[in-house]
């Protein structure tokens, strides 16, 4: 897939911009907060509808105005797609294909597939639990849009589960207060059906969470290792470990529910004490181990770089094989944070291949070659002038 051009209207500090796109690679460069992670920003909203540097929409529209407007041509093998996203201050958000208004996001998911490598990556190793989820959970976005729509099921269900957690608490505080009005009785028994039927929905959706998550993982680590071995001289072996917080012993829905429900009930008292769900996907954790050590814990700051480009080539050559087209990549001020040894690994397996957008303060990180091949655009305040 080919992005050929891009327009911006009232986006972040962008008035009103339009840029054609000529070559394979792409370099933005100037100084900082001029502007170019924000074009990056409409590539990733136009393929995940997901911004990762902010969740609200009035955050991408342009100061003194109520509409942001992104709209792209996108060039795929089966023939060319346009792309528009309006963005509200109000959050309402409109999105459509060749013109035509969708009435489902869901439905725009899956048009442009773009693997994304910036600065903040490199805290895919060292930070929580929770960066490792959105990062593997962003994948599986790429690789099977309606995944979208069921984390996004169990996120409501695990919401409603919380809710019910925390009137309890409410209900156990009034009846020792003598407040309680209702009988001990029937008030327990109307939340103990109440709490099985949620249980029951958090194991159904939660599974669907919990098998796609190891699937992708169970394809993505033998690519991701290649890559570190190969950017480590053959010195290192990667591992990619999924811990799910359900114990996954076969890929069977009814063997994974049951364990499911099985784990809810060990955790009951712990869940009412604490208030919150305890047990589920939402607690999942992806581990990184280097020649059989654990890479967050003992990884030097040189491996750990290793570990995360090695992960972005392997979505590259994942996404690639699994939707029959290479991805873009968008490179938000990366090259930097990577020494020359990485920064020739990385070029050298873009080469041509995957279209490539890349933010930069200066053009010395680029070989002669690279610049020669490359559109080059200056970014100022908000402007792209083209070199």
């Amino acid at each position: 897939m080919y992005l050929r051009s891009l327009q911006l209207k009232q986006f972040r500090n962008y008035g009103e911009q339009q840029v054609t796109l000529t070559a394979p690679k792409t370099i933005l460069v100037g100084d900082n907060a001029q502007g170019k992670s924000n074009l990056l920003e409409a590539v990733e909203l136009l393929s995940t509808l997901r911004s990762h540097r902010t969740s609200r929409d009035r955050d991408l529209v342009r100061d003194g105005s109520a509409i942001a407007q992104i709209t792209a041509n996108l060039e795929r093998e089966l023939g060319s797609v346009d792309l528009s996203i309006m963005l509200r201050n109000n959050g309402r958000r409109t999105v459509a294909l060749n013109g035509q208004t969708l009435r489902r996001h869901l439905d725009f998911l899956g048009t442009l597939n773009v693997v994304q490598f910036s600065s903040l990556d490199l805290y895919l190793v060292r930070g929580g639990p929770e960066q490792r989820r959105h990062w593997l959970d962003s994948l599986l976005i790429q690789l099977e849009p309606v995944y979208a729509a069921i984390l996004q099921q169990y996120n409501q269900v695990l919401r409603q589960r919380n809710a019910l957690l925390r009137n309890q608490e409410v209900g156990e505080r009034q009846e020792a207060e003598g407040r309680r009005q209702e009988s001990e009785d029937v008030q327990s028994s109307t939340l103990s059906t109440e709490m099985a039927l949620w249980d029951a929905q958090l194991a159904i959706a939660g599974t669907r969470v919990i098998r796609r998550r190891a699937r992708v993982v169970q394809r993505l680590a033998p690519l991701a290792n290649y890559w570190h071995h190969a950017i480590s001289g053959s010195t290192e072996d990667l591992v990619v470990n999924y811990l799910p917080n359900v114990p996954l012993e076969q890929d069977e829905p009814e063997l994974v529910q049951a364990a499911f429900l099985a784990k809810i009930k060990d955790r009951a008292i712990a869940e009412q004490y604490q208030s919150t769900t305890l047990v589920g996907p939402h607690r999942d954790e992806v581990e990184f181990s280097i020649n059989q050590t654990s890479a967050r814990q003992y990884g030097s700051q040189g491996q750990q770089r290793t570990l995360v480009l090695a992960l972005k080539l392997a979505e590259l050559k994942l996404i690639e094989e699994v939707i029959g087209e290479p991805p873009l990549l968008l490179l938000d001020d990366v090259l930097a944070e990577l020494d020359l040894n990485r920064q020739n690994q990385l070029l050298d397996a873009i080469q041509d291949r995957f279209q490539t957008l890349i933010t930069t303060t200066h053009l010395g990180s680029f070989d002669a070659h690279w610049l020669t091949s490359s559109q080059i655009f200056s970014v100022k305040a908000g402007q792209l002038y083209e070199e």
